[in-house]
């Protein structure tokens, strides 16, 4: 491996531990202080389900749970949905496309009680300005903690 890309990797252990070591705290109630840019993690008791990364911790946070947040705001949400709806499969047609799927009888209200849901969940989060270590740092940490919605899929 390139040793200045082995570096990188090897300095993400250190911030890894400060997220996992990091208090728990609710979307609904978040800090006042708090970073701006960094990564977060949303768990369900001790099971960790998914990684994200921002430059905008406050507002990304709110917007994953927001009630008004949509398909594009609130991506976490939306996939647990998916799970728990079985309409696992994404279209790239107007027809059975994210927008349409949250105006679904069955789909939408399931969009609906996911953010509910991730609203009252276990939320930790760390600071990480660099862009780069940001994105390792998200993929490293969803790598070890085997969360079930992140992917790392091209679109």
């Amino acid at each position: 491996m390139n040793a200045k890309f082995a570096k990188v990797v090897e300095s993400l252990e250190p911030t890894f531990q400060r997220l996992m070591g990091m208090e728990p705290v609710r979307a609904e109630k978040l800090p006042q202080a708090m970073p701006t840019r960094g990564i977060y993690l949303f768990s369900d008791g001790d099971r960790h389900l998914y990684v994200g990364r921002t430059n905008n911790l406050k507002g990304r946070l709110q917007n994953h749970c927001r009630a008004s947040s949509n398909h594009n705001t609130a991506t976490f949400a939306f996939r647990v949905a998916r799970q728990e709806t079985g309409r696992t499969q994404a279209s790239y047609k107007s027809s059975g496309s994210r927008g349409e799927l949250e105006k679904d009888p069955v789909f939408g209200p399931a969009f609906s009680a996911a953010k509910a849901r991730i609203r009252s969940m276990n939320l930790r989060f760390v600071e990480e300005v660099d862009a780069t270590r940001q994105a390792l740092l998200e993929i490293y940490a969803a790598t070890i903690l085997e969360t079930p919605f992140n992917d790392f899929e091209n679109h």
